[in-house]
């Protein structure tokens, strides 16, 4: 990735629009795992039992690694849950979840009136909802001899790498999580002061 950020939400917002006499109350919730997904629903659900519909669209993660989920919850194939999903992707925001809470009105709004009020209930909370950033990191493993340990510890912590294991066999491997930014630049120092001998394997970029 080219940044070592990605913007999620600072915390939970909610907005209500009316249309044809339905209520729509949408609700932006910080959710950074599916379990916590799930328990935002299931929370929309306990505090409005009485309501028509709960739809809702979430994503988990960013970038190649986002999980996403979504539901109509009874509402016509594609008139709840997508056009929330929409609006959701167009924003660049993970770790989200977004519930649209329907208290029907009295008035059927079709298909095109459903799209359209769950998309303009979606847009209406995420204008309200304050943004921040969440730290990408890339992690590694270094495979390294005896000599080269004490340099590359100090490469480490130069670049605020977290640590996870290190594992002392005929040869050292140190596993570490650096921030997806600095991930290149810490990759050539090693190199640079080891003359190659440092083996550095990419796994995946975490949040």
């Amino acid at each position: 990735m080219n940044t070592g950020y990605y913007p999620i939400p600072a915390a939970p917002a909610r907005a209500t629009i009316v249309v044809r006499g339905s209520r729509f109350i949408a609700q932006a919730i910080p959710t950074p795992t599916i379990a916590a997904a799930r328990a935002a629903i299931a929370a929309a659900r306990a505090e409005m039992p009485d309501a028509t519909h709960h739809c809702y669209a979430y994503l988990i993660g960013y970038g190649a690694s986002t999980v996403a989920g979504m539901s109509d919850d009874g509402e016509p194939a594609g008139t709840a849950g997508r056009p929330i999903m929409a609006v959701l992707r167009g924003t660049g925001l993970g770790d989200i979840t977004i519930i649209v809470t329907r208290y029907f009105g009295g008035t059927l709004l079709g298909v095109g009136g459903l799209v359209r009020a769950y998309s303009d209930a979606a847009r209406a909370v995420l204008a309200t909802t304050p943004r921040a950033k969440r730290m990408i990191y890339q992690r590694m493993t270094l495979r390294l001899t005896y000599a080269d340990y004490a340099i590359v510890r100090h490469l480490l912590e130069i670049e605020t790498a977290e640590i996870l294991a290190e594992d002392f066999a005929d040869t050292i491997a140190i596993t570490v999580d650096v921030p997806a930014d600095r991930a290149a630049d810490l990759n050539q120092r090693i190199s640079d002061r080891s003359a190659g001998r440092v083996q550095i394997e990419l796994i995946t970029n975490m949040v």
